[in-house]
């Protein structure tokens, strides 16, 4: 597969004028889609107190921030790690990880949403949820 994609040789503009499968995908996950696969995938770890931020207008680093917990630097550095992997297998994704050495807040980029998995002191400390939301109230998390 990766070796017929590769040897396409399709000008950008004309793809996408034509709607070819080169220019379509797993990458092409709406956003959304992509909060909702990631929320999951936090809930399934145990992640604690996932905070969603909707970054939608207010910044272009984004959509969304998550913000959560892990209960030590082994679980936050789990998480991440996991949560990389997953975006990579079912939706073909790359992301990008910072901070898993020393596993007290590690930071997850997909592009579309950024991810911050803190040890519950450091997340304490930072109040990072706090200076992205400027006073307003966390979105509530869908109840499944």
């Amino acid at each position: 597969m990766e070796d017929s994609v590769l040897s396409v040789n399709t000008d950008a503009a004309t793809a996408a004028d034509q709607g070819s499968a080169t220019m379509t995908g797993p990458n092409d996950t709406s956003s959304d889609a992509l909060l909702a696969f990631i929320m999951n995938s936090l809930e399934e770890d145990k992640a604690e107190d996932i905070v969603q931020i909707d970054l939608r207008g207010k910044s272009a680093i984004g959509d969304y921030m998550l913000v959560c917990s892990g209960r030590s630097t082994r679980q936050v550095v789990a998480i991440s790690e996991k949560l990389q992997d997953k975006i990579k297998q079912d939706l073909g994704r790359a992301s990008k990880l910072e901070g898993k050495g020393s596993g007290d807040w590690v930071l997850l980029d997909t592009g579309d949403i950024i991810v911050h998995v803190f040890r519950p002191e450091v997340r304490e400390f930072y109040q990072i949820e706090k200076m992205w939301m400027g006073g307003e109230e966390p979105m509530p998390r869908p109840t499944s």
